[in-house]
């Protein structure tokens, strides 16, 4: 597949002539499921875009059953500078639920394939799109990040996930799960082009309040060579199978061969990041479905009086999962429990990002797993507890609003991807891309 900075260089008769060769290969590669609509807007490159992003005119469902029907009346910020640089929205890609989940399985749609063993999940909750790249079916796609969603399913099926600092992508356009907690940004085949499509998406907007207004970009500046202080966490890979733990140690020999220096850190408990991230992402769902109504948007069930046709609309409309995070979240807000769990949360995210930020002192990128394992089978997390488990080591960084980036480091004895991530802190994107490019050329995956 042509990169997205080869796609970039070429006349626009031939990037739109893009858009004929991927629908044919879209076409070939159905059974992967990895789009949910073939809708697309204006000309030049085709990049796919997550089904919870507005798209003017474009069915954006979220991936659920009660947005069947709705039609977005106007474009998301970062499809707006998308069009403004070039690049043409190409496509709906398949998602969890509400981006809930961590395979793909909750999606109305169905489940997508991994295009590496399709007997396995693709992650989530931007599993389509890190399919799609994967699979050959996209140059480049938008996903959406609350505690891993982009870094997760890249790190599945082998391509580069990046999720900005919180603030630096706007918002705006699309569908809030956690409102605090989520960030849009690439899925790509490498480095490089997930530096180009976040300078593309990045930058100011006084249409989102909790952006950062800055506009200050990477790829033009990207330098393999500049030298590092990384911090690395072995207390962190306890839990982490063998593929793992031999990749980690791998990234660490590139590393150093590449010139960085190693510098062993500390970081809190990941139990306490996974208590954190669930009682406060499902607390501001929770508030954020609540304008699911039936009245409002998408679909309307029947009823005879409104009280029957809330209940009606939410109960058919929203998938377990939803369900199931709608409830713990009321709880942890509820009247005897608010102080109880959700003040506490808070608490520990602000102990969270204070040891970010005591680490970060040190050293300059941490070295850290994504999952505890390769891709798992289809109904291996057949609990939520265990599918909530494996974004253990991804969720802090949501929590601290940091950026992060992860990338294929090398393929199991199945032959399955492996993929790690580095953290920076807040607003260096630079060293983060500087550093990922790095271990990328050591690693020549």
């Amino acid at each position: 597949m042509i990169t997205l900075k080869e796609a970039l260089n070429l006349p626009k008769e031939e990037q739109n002539a893009l858009k004929e060769d991927l629908k044919k290969e879209i076409e070939a590669k159905k059974e992967l499921n990895a789009y949910v609509g073939m809708e697309e807007m204006g000309e030049g490159v085709p990049i796919a875009i997550k089904d919870n992003i507005q798209v003017k005119e474009w069915s954006v469902t979220s991936a659920s059953k009660i947005l069947q029907g709705y039609i977005a009346p106007y474009n998301a910020t970062v499809i707006e500078k998308m069009m403004q640089a070039g690049l043409s929205p190409f496509g709906r890609t398949n998602m969890d639920e509400f981006a809930m989940g961590s395979t793909t399985e909750s999606s109305y749609y169905g489940k997508t394939l991994n295009p590496l063993d399709t007997s396995r999940v693709p992650g989530g909750s931007s599993g389509g799109s890190a399919a799609a790249v994967a699979g050959g079916i996209a140059i480049a796609a938008l996903g959406s990040d609350t505690g891993g969603s982009i870094r997760q399913p890249a790190a599945y099926c082998g391509v580069v996930g990046m999720k900005p600092t919180y603030g630096r992508v706007s918002r705006y356009g699309l569908a809030a799960y956690a409102s605090s907690l989520d960030q849009i940004g690439p899925i790509t085949q490498n480095v490089e082009d997930a530096a180009i499509l976040y300078d593309i998406i990045s930058g100011s907007d006084k249409k989102d309040s909790t952006n950062a207004q800055r506009d200050d970009k990477v790829s033009d500046k990207l330098d393999p060579s500049r030298k590092f202080t990384v911090g690395i966490i072995p207390s962190h890979l306890e839990d982490a199978s063998d593929d793992v733990k031999k990749a980690y140690e791998t990234a660490i020999e590139a590393l150093k061969s590449a010139g960085h220096t190693i510098k062993e850190v500390e970081l809190l408990d990941a139990k306490y990041d996974i208590s954190a991230y669930y009682i406060t992402a499902t607390a501001e769902a929770a508030t954020n479905l609540g304008r699911y109504d039936g009245i409002r948007y998408g679909n309307r069930a029947e009823a005879s009086n409104l009280n029957e046709l809330y209940i009606n609309t939410r109960s058919e409309g929203f998938g377990d999962e939803v369900k199931r995070r709608i409830l713990l979240g009321n709880f942890v807000l509820s009247s005897g429990y608010y102080d109880a769990y959700y003040v506490k949360a808070q608490k520990v995210r602000h102990l969270i990002k204070d040891e970010y930020t005591k680490v970060f002192e040190e050293v300059d990128l941490i070295l850290s797993p994504v999952a505890p394992s390769v891709a798992p089978k289809f109904g291996e997390l057949s609990s939520p507890m265990q599918m909530y488990l494996s974004d253990m080591y991804t969720i802090s960084v949501n929590l601290a609003g940091l950026p992060a980036l992860s990338l294929p480091v090398m393929k199991s004895v199945e032959g399955l991807p492996v993929g790690l991530q580095l953290i920076a802190k807040p607003y260096d994107e630079q060293t983060l891309f500087d550093g990922s490019l790095s271990l990328e050329k050591e690693l020549a995956y």
